[in-house]
């Protein structure tokens, strides 16, 4: 694809080299041990002609799982490639890393990750020079403009998978438009996830020949039966007590689901919370909060059994939410109530767990709707609301059935954006 209007990258580029300094200082106060700085800048291993890999970017921990079942599937149908995935967060690193390291145990094409270079003209075009990737693959919304652009100038062919746009997004894309139609104008293949997500790329200068719709890739959840042996494990364990789980929670989140959890108490004293906060930085935060509320606190990173007399069971691990929210009889999913745009809410649905959430689900609008649609969602107002939801359906097991058979059938009917996607990128690879 060719247009755009290069001189907006050029602004763009000097706003960026003007707030170095503070981006600099973020990316050396999340820096990991072991690994290079230097990352950022683009200094990577080169890459030699005989191993030109597949590259996917996810900006953090959340696009990484959602990738998942487009990860192992690029792992599977093109062994022969390395696949190279780029985060910009730390957490979506360590998730990342996890899944190189899993997969390094099965068949299928080796995985690796480096964190994604500051998106300085200098930095895209050493990395991708020095990375020299047959495919680039840009999940959802991550859409830099000068490694775009230095992809099309490598004739590196781009896809953009499972695109999405929020109307917040949109709006604020909107406001820089030529310079989304300059980044847009070097997508080669766009797959939405839905017509709205199309029309709105389309607005902003996307092709629309180049535009397919495939669904959404969370649909095709990766189920493993790791993930089902530790839910039973932990069910099995907690015994007949009513539990629910509160996944990818937020600041000012936890207080409100500590506080219904009390009153849940109140009625069930034997009720359980396994509180799942979103970042690992807040795990100490969270454990001292539950113990200010006088909440008798286990952890599972300390390996702490939850006994009779624990209020609060505290997920602080990575990578075992989905296991987590199996072993639960609801799960409420964070990040929606606090404006923050919610989180997956199709991964309990997966594992059978009737599934509850607040207002705030600007991230996952279209899921929510298709959930409204067959009945398989609680949604509540706030945490009040919420305690009050928990103990009705405590008290229904028909219901809480009812929602779980419902929300299973509806990840099911909607899987195959996976197969669509992969058709596309074959036919990027086929050129």
């Amino acid at each position: 694809m060719a247009g755009g209007h290069p001189w907006t990258r050029r602004l763009y580029s000097a706003a960026l080299l003007a707030l170095a300094p503070l981006l600099w200082w973020r990316v050396w106060r999340e820096h990991r041990a072991g690994r290079s700085r230097g990352e950022r800048l683009g200094w990577i291993p080169a890459s030699s002609d005989a191993d030109r890999p597949l590259w996917l970017h996810c900006a953090s921990v959340g696009e990484v799982q959602a990738a998942q079942p487009l990860i192992e599937a690029l792992r599977k149908r093109y062994p022969q490639h390395r696949l190279v995935i780029t985060t910009m967060t730390a957490t979506g690193a360590e998730r990342a890393v996890a899944l190189a390291e899993a997969a390094s145990d099965e068949a299928g094409g080796e995985v690796s990750h480096y964190f994604l270079p500051l998106d300085f003209p200098c930095a895209a075009r050493r990395f991708v020079a020095r990375l020299r990737p047959r495919l680039a693959i840009f999940f959802e919304t991550e859409l830099w403009p000068n490694l775009l652009a230095s992809c099309a100038r490598r004739g590196v062919p781009v896809a953009v998978v499972n695109g999405r746009l929020s109307a917040r997004s949109f709006r604020t894309y909107r406001r820089l438009r030529r310079l989304m139609q300059e980044a847009l104008s070097h997508v080669d293949w766009l797959g939405a996830k839905s017509r709205q997500d199309a029309e709105r790329f389309a607005a902003l200068g996307m092709a629309e020949d180049a535009t397919s719709v495939t669904g959404s890739l969370k649909f095709d959840i990766a189920l493993n039966d790791e993930a089902f042996k530790v839910s039973e494990r932990l069910h099995t364990l907690l015994g007949g007590r009513p539990v629910w789980v509160a996944g990818s929670t937020h600041p000012g989140e936890d207080e409100a689901l500590l506080t219904a959890h009390a009153r849940v108490r109140e009625i069930r004293s034997e009720a359980l919370l396994i509180l799942v906060p979103r970042h690992p930085r807040r795990f100490e935060a969270v454990a001292e909060l539950c113990a200010a509320r006088g909440l008798a606190c286990a952890r599972r990173s300390k390996g702490e059994a939850p006994g009779s007399e624990t209020a609060v069971y505290l997920g602080d691990t990575m990578g075992e939410l989905r296991a987590l929210y199996g072993a639960a009889d609801l799960a409420f999913v964070g990040g929606s109530l606090v404006p923050v745009g919610g989180h997956n809410l199709l991964e309990p649905a997966a594992m059978g767990v009737p599934v509850l959430t607040g207002p705030e689900l600007a991230n996952f609008e279209d899921v929510a709707e298709t959930l409204r649609e067959h009945q398989a969602l609680v949604e509540v107002a706030d945490g009040e609301a919420l305690a009050a939801a928990l103990l009705r359906l405590f008290d229904e097991p028909a219901e809480r059935q009812r929602l779980a058979e419902a929300g299973r059938t509806v990840v099911e009917a909607n899987r195959g954006a996976l197969a669509r996607t992969l058709d596309g990128l074959e036919t990027l690879l086929s050129r």
